[in-house]
């Protein structure tokens, strides 16, 4: 970032940081203890135990059996394995060829439901209200005999909306349909108890609370019915093949570990910069924040400005060195305005011009109070060169 001597990320829904703590826990297992955790020799057990620690780490902080946590690359991975995995299980066994979502998935679901579309399964997608909520009565009207899995995200990744997962998770059940969840944003916002909530597949990944990138989890309870979607060796009690990836396998376990912790402390903070940000921000004329506006995600606040495009206004704020983003960092080289934006009810002019920011514990109140009034200063800056707000 050049002439830039110092910047604000405010960008952390897209990824975050290694801990320190993550990187220390990590450094061993490089090197040091490198050994592969499927021999038998003691560097290999250095391996193994390391492994089966991490484990339990990701299972306690979901409150699952540490033999229904698998190691998987991410996020992405976990739900293409959840969706295509059950899908085509219960398709073969039960003659099940039903899927049902919602129109505000992160792009690793509804790719994965489009492709199964294309290979002979029905999918619904269903509605969301203004501030991207699901109605649990929405799911179980959906609900048919033939329907195999049931995935809707625990929290948005863009407007931050964290929808009734205990409901729907109570209508699954209700139901005997299995209920998956993308909790990839929800990791270390929300207390998660998987039994409390009846879900019978979490898919998580380690960039988004202090972890490294390339790591992920999925959660997948005792007797889900569930293909492979990796084949090979037997890694990961034969459900996984690879060589597992230790050191960020460790670092994942070091990192869920501290994310859980003093959750609501943490949450405390993060309001309070995302108020202070908010109040600014709403105080620009034709604005307006999207998502819920108290079930949200603590550190995530998005918006809409009427009148200019979100990329011009994302690159004058990285002129003051503020890293934001307009959306999902998935397709954020795309031209088209958000799918979740549309979702909500939002019109293609308006969808254009957001911004979404999103605060970690590394951020200060004085960051957010900077944002805002740099955002205010770049609006206007906007907008007095905009013919389309002359018209407005």
């Amino acid at each position: 970032m050049e002439n830039i001597e110092k910047f604000i990320y405010a960008d952390n829904a897209a990824t975050t940081p290694v801990k320190k703590e993550v990187l220390q826990e990590m450094f061993p297992y490089f090197s040091q203890n490198f050994g592969n955790a499927s021999a038998v020799y003691s560097i290999a057990n250095n391996s193994k135990v390391a492994l089966d620690n991490a484990r339990n780490q990701v299972a306690k902080a979901l409150g699952a059996k540490s033999t229904e946590i698998y190691f998987t690359s991410g996020g992405s991975e976990s739900d293409n394995w959840a969706i295509k995995g059950t899908a085509l299980a219960l398709k073969r066994k039960a003659n099940k060829n039903h899927i049902i979502t919602t129109k505000i998935e992160h792009h690793a679901v509804l790719h994965t439901v489009e492709y199964l579309e294309k290979n002979g399964f029905e999918v619904t997608l269903l509605d969301v209200d203004q501030y991207g909520m699901v109605n649990p009565e929405d799911v179980k009207n959906a609900i048919r005999p033939e329907t195999a899995i049931v995935s809707v995200m625990f929290a948005n990744n863009e407007i931050g909306t964290i929808q009734p997962i205990a409901e729907i998770g109570k209508v699954c059940r209700e139901k005997n349909v299995y209920f998956h969840t993308d909790a990839v944003q929800a990791i270390g916002a929300v207390d998660i108890n998987v039994n409390e909530l009846n879900i019978d597949m979490l898919s998580l990944s380690g960039h988004k609370f202090g972890g490294p990138k390339g790591i992920g989890a999925l959660f997948i309870r005792q007797g889900v019915v569930i293909d492979n979607l990796l084949h090979g060796g037997g890694q990961e009690k034969s459900k996984r093949a690879g060589t597992e990836n230790i050191p960020s396998i460790v670092g994942l376990g070091k990192a869920i570990e501290l994310a859980t912790e003093n959750i609501s402390e943490k949450n405390e903070k993060l309001k309070a910069m995302r108020d202070a940000l908010t109040k600014k921000v709403l105080s620009i004329e034709k604005s307006r924040l999207n998502g819920h506006p108290e079930n949200r995600l603590p550190g995530n606040a998005n918006f809409c400005f009427e009148g200019i495009e979100g990329e011009g206004l994302l690159l004058l704020l990285n002129m003051f060195g503020i890293c934001a983003s307009s959306g999902s960092a998935c397709t954020s080289g795309s031209l088209d305005p958000s799918h979740v934006l549309l979702a909500i009810g939002l019109p293609h002019e308006i969808a254009h011009g957001s911004l979404r920011v999103t605060f970690s514990e590394n951020n200060t109140i004085e960051d957010a109070e900077f944002i805002g009034d740099k955002v205010i200063e770049v609006v206007n800056r906007l907008r007095a060169m905009s013919p389309v707000w002359d018209k407005l």
